[in-house]
């Protein structure tokens, strides 16, 4: 008998209205509808789209792994929120076959080991960004973080030296990511996108002409060097689509994320106290991290989960729904907008004890609530298509980490309003996060 037969319509499914401060509260909102509602309401979102929300656990499976060939990551990301359109056709925005194509091309230099080669860049990229922080006393944290981890997506996977021409790189990519916030109407859109993906691609094309000469081994030029089943190159087109990608995918959430982990243990003496002892143990005081060292930052490690877990850079992850699909006993038809969300999972008390509380310890064993249930930490998604760079944040955020609190104490301005805003597909403290710095003074560790 045809299942569909007794599931529900997705007409008899609650519909929501969401609140006016949903992109400040999303996460309460989603956990509060989670509750009223189930795993599964509706909602008209911002932006005008009919949305079905999947809540929870269960919900990010369902999509990741059961059904994901039944999820468009082009519908959703390159449709809903329209990065087709501003970056071109990447590994983000592709389906089936085509995307296990062109991850597997990519893959080698995404894997653990492979880190090894990108961290003595990272090291010299963050030392040389932080080296006049004291003298300037007060830094824009979230700006800061966005130029190291710019300069180090270029550096490290792109072969692109930092400097003046990298700072124009980076400002042309802010611009595109917040090209909506401004614009008069959709011809002003459209003139101001044509101009910025112009000027991008005079900048970008050259560079692909030049590693065609030599391509190296960071992953544009594995891209450069891969042929595929009919023994064809990458276009212009394509590779310009996938440095696009990565470029802002490899440094935007990290940029968010590094930013909190370092205002919250700026907020904990205590659990910071600790980062400091396990730094000690593994490092001497002007030692830059090795990946040995890295892997072995546990106390660190927590935290960082704990940052992901508190203040996700993605709120929602968007697909659209290629074959008719039943969750929770609903029936979703092709054609479908469907968000699973990331920051409501995160914050399911039945989940993670006392949610809004900081307490890195909750990932530790012999705790490990976010193993006690599989796909409930999902900053960085899961299944097959767990995003290809979740090695290289990890490492990227750890040793910036590493770095900066070894050398520096940071305190919050006073007078800030610091939270999460999630104004788009990826989210920040809308007005960045100024931090007095001042030089640390050593303490010894027994």
């Amino acid at each position: 008998m045809d299942s569909s037969v007794s599931a529900r319509p997705i007409s008899e499914l609650t519909h929501v209205t969401l609140p006016d401060d949903y992109p400040e509260r999303a996460a309460a909102i989603l956990v509060d509808l989670y509750q009223r509602h189930g795993p599964i309401f509706r909602a008209t979102t911002l932006a005008d789209n009919d949305v079905i929300f999947l809540v929870g656990p269960e919900a990010n499976r369902f999509v990741m792994t059961g059904n994901a060939r039944k999820f468009s990551h082009r519908i959703g990301w390159g449709q809903i929120f329209g990065t087709i359109g501003l970056f071109g056709d990447g590994l983000l925005t592709m389906d089936g076959e085509e995307h296990d194509q062109h991850r597997r091309m990519m893959n080698p230099a995404f894997t653990i080991s492979y880190m090894n080669r990108y961290l003595p860049i990272m090291n010299q990229v963050i030392r040389s960004r932080i080296a006049t922080w004291a003298e300037r006393g007060t830094v824009d944290l979230l700006s800061e973080a966005r130029k190291i981890t710019f300069d180090v997506a270029c550096a490290t996977l792109a072969g692109l030296e930092p400097g003046p021409e990298t700072d124009r790189f980076r400002d042309l990519y802010f611009q595109l990511l917040n090209l909506g916030g401004d614009v008069a109407d959709e011809a002003d859109f459209n003139a101001r996108l044509a101009v910025l993906t112009a000027e991008l691609g005079e900048l970008l094309l050259p560079k692909l002409q030049q590693r065609r000469q030599q391509p190296g081994d960071d992953v544009l030029g594995l891209l450069i060097q891969a042929r595929d089943g009919a023994g064809r190159a990458l276009s212009d087109e394509q590779l310009l689509a996938h440095v696009n990608i990565l470029l802002v995918a490899g440094h935007e959430t990290s940029t968010s994320l590094s930013a909190w982990l370092l205002y919250l243990l700026s907020q904990h003496a205590d659990y910071r106290q600790r980062v400091l002892e396990e730094q000690a143990r593994l490092l001497a005081p002007d030692q830059d991290p090795d990946l040995e060292a890295i892997k072995r930052m546990k106390v660190l490690e927590n935290a960082l989960s704990e940052a992901e877990r508190l203040y996700p850079p993605v709120v929602n992850g968007p697909r659209g729904v290629l074959e008719d699909v039943i969750f929770n006993g609903y029936h979703i038809p092709a054609g479908s907008y469907v968000f699973y969300s990331i920051a409501a999972t995160h914050m399911l008390p039945h989940i993670f004890t006392d949610p809004t509380r900081f307490d890195p310890d909750r990932f530790a064993a012999p705790r490990e609530e976010h193993k006690k249930t599989a796909y409930s930490l999902v900053g960085f998604g899961g299944g097959p298509r767990i995003c290809i760079g979740i090695n290289f944040a990890q490492v990227e955020i750890k040793a910036m980490a590493s770095q900066i609190l070894r050398r520096y104490e940071l305190e919050p301005l006073p007078g800030q309003a610091l939270y999460q805003v999630y104004d788009g597909p990826t989210g920040g403290p809308p007005q960045g996060m100024l931090m007095q710095v001042s030089e640390r003074v050593p303490t010894e560790v027994v």
